[in-house]
């Protein structure tokens, strides 16, 4: 059923978390209108924001390479755009490190006006074991996607300022481009990236942004976990230190986690904690987490979207 009306006017009037969905962009059939149907419907459910996964594919296969069926992600939020009229929409995440900058800047500036201003871009090193990292020559080592994602988005900056740009990196070079029309968002799209928590380097450059998508990196090993493995107390600290290092700037703290849609006092308690030690956004992972009981069956997926957001109880 969709959200309660007086639930969504709460949430705008006293909670200051915002709620996004997480759609995969493979396991469904590679359609991308089952995606837009689905961000269709999270708009009218009363979701913030509908962000689709940035993936060439996944390997479900032990021994032999057997990947689920998938779409184009940049394609689809485009139709997603033109679906869509307030939420907010985004990758999660894009790693730049597999990517030709100037083409990401193209890409990102037409569907920040295709979308009237609704673009934000989320960025992190990238997940190694995707084939578009590891079946097609790129490469993997840590500090290397670490240079590329950092270069990636100067660049990124320089050629959305429509102003004649050249760069000089370790990896990417750029000779007195000019891009325009500029973004439909002033000054800039704005940039969400992934930091590992607590670690002082990679916190650093999520500051230098506008929001960190937090994680620990020790629960990689533990598959999934809530707001990437950090605590309620991890987020608390977070934004102390970004405080002290973004001299009071606006800064989002991105999280994602799942919550049953049908149990408003149990998602509460969930990401009540989060909220009241500073997370902003949520993203509700438990969307894609369906898909993985019914590949190809798009209905978990829309009746958890139509559920609507997890606002407090």
């Amino acid at each position: 059923m969709p959200l309660d009306r007086g639930c969504q006017g709460s949430r705008r009037t006293v909670a200051a978390m915002r709620y996004g969905v997480e759609l995969p962009n493979f396991g469904l059939h590679g359609e991308p209108d089952e995606l837009v149907e689905l961000a269709v419907a999270a708009e009218n459910a009363g979701w913030d924001g509908v962000f689709v996964w940035d993936a060439l594919g996944v390997d479900v296969g032990e021994k032999n390479p057997a990947y689920l069926p998938g779409c184009d992600p940049w394609i689809t939020l485009a139709a997603i755009a033109a679906a869509t009229t307030r939420v907010t929409i985004g990758t999660m995440v894009t790693p730049p490190a597999r990517r030709r900058p100037w083409k990401l800047a193209r890409e990102t500036v037409s569907l920040d006006r295709l979308s009237r201003g609704r673009l934000v871009l989320p960025v992190a090193l990238g997940w190694v074991p995707d084939p578009g990292f590891s079946r097609v020559g790129e490469p993997t080592a840590r500090r290397i996607r670490a240079e590329r994602l950092d270069e990636s988005l100067e660049i990124l900056c320089g050629l959305w300022s429509g102003e004649p740009y050249s760069f000089r990196g370790r990896h990417y070079q750029v000779d007195n481009l000019t891009f325009r029309p500029t973004p439909a968002q002033s000054p800039r799209i704005p940039i969400w990236v992934v930091g590992a928590w607590p670690h002082a380097r990679s916190m650093a450059r999520s500051y230098r942004w506008d929001a960190v998508i937090p994680t620990r990196p020790e629960a990689a090993n533990e598959g999934y976990a809530i707001a990437g493995g950090c605590s309620s107390q991890d987020i608390a600290d977070l934004v102390a230190d970004a405080a002290a290092h973004r001299d009071g700037r606006p800064f989002d703290v991105v999280l994602a986690g799942a919550t049953p849609g049908d149990d408003r006092a149990k998602a509460s308690e969930i990401i009540g904690p989060y909220e009241k030690t500073g997370g902003t956004w949520w993203i509700e992972a438990s969307v894609w987490q369906a898909m993985w009981v019914g590949p190809g069956n798009v209905g978990p997926l829309l009746e958890r979207v139509e559920l609507g957001p997890p606002c407090p109880a």
